[in-house]
C-alpha cells in the first residue's frame, strides 16, 4: 500500500498542496511500522475519533453537529485519490471551509504516526 507513493494520483493530489509540503520528505519506513501505526492509533482516538469515529469511518459522535461530514477513512476510494503528504498537510493545517482544524500541537513525528495509521484504515 505504501507503495503507492509513486502512483499517479499521489502525484496529481501533491500539486495542489502549497509549496512547502510539496517537497516535505515522505517517512515510508515509519508508514509502514506497525509501532507508528499503533502511536497513530492512540493519537487517534484521542484526537480524531469524536468526529471521525472509533473506526474512522465517519460515523463519530459530533458527525451530526459539523457543516460537512468527516471523511471516512476506510473507504478504498479515499486511499486511491489522496497520498501521504495530503493527509499529514490535513492534520498540520487543517481544511478550510471544513470541520476539520489544524493540529500544529502535534509534534511532526506524531502527526506521521497519525499519518501512518490513517493511511492503514482502508487496508482493513
Amino acid at each position: 500500500m505504501l507503495l503507492a507513493l509513486v502512483s499517479p494520483a499521489c502525484g496529481t493530489g501533491d500539486r495542489a498542496l502549497p509549496p512547502a509540503y510539496r517537497e516535505v520528505a515522505v517517512p515510508v519506513t515509519r508508514l509502514a511500522s506497525p509501532l507508528s501505526r499503533a502511536r497513530g492509533r492512540d493519537l487517534f482516538q484521542e484526537h480524531c475519533a469524536l468526529c471521525h469515529g472509533q473506526r474512522g469511518d465517519g460515523n463519530g459522535e459530533r458527525r451530526e453537529g459539523l457543516a460537512s461530514p468527516p471523511r471516512n477513512f476506510t473507504d478504498p476510494g479515499w486511499r486511491q485519490s489522496t497520498s501521504p503528504r495530503r493527509v499529514y498537510f490535513a492534520i498540520r493545517e487543517g481544511l478550510a471551509g471544513t470541520p476539520m482544524p489544524e493540529w500544529k500541537s502535534l509534534s511532526e513525528a506524531d502527526a506521521w504516526d497519525l499519518t501512518a495509521y490513517v493511511l492503514a484504515l482502508s487496508d482493513r
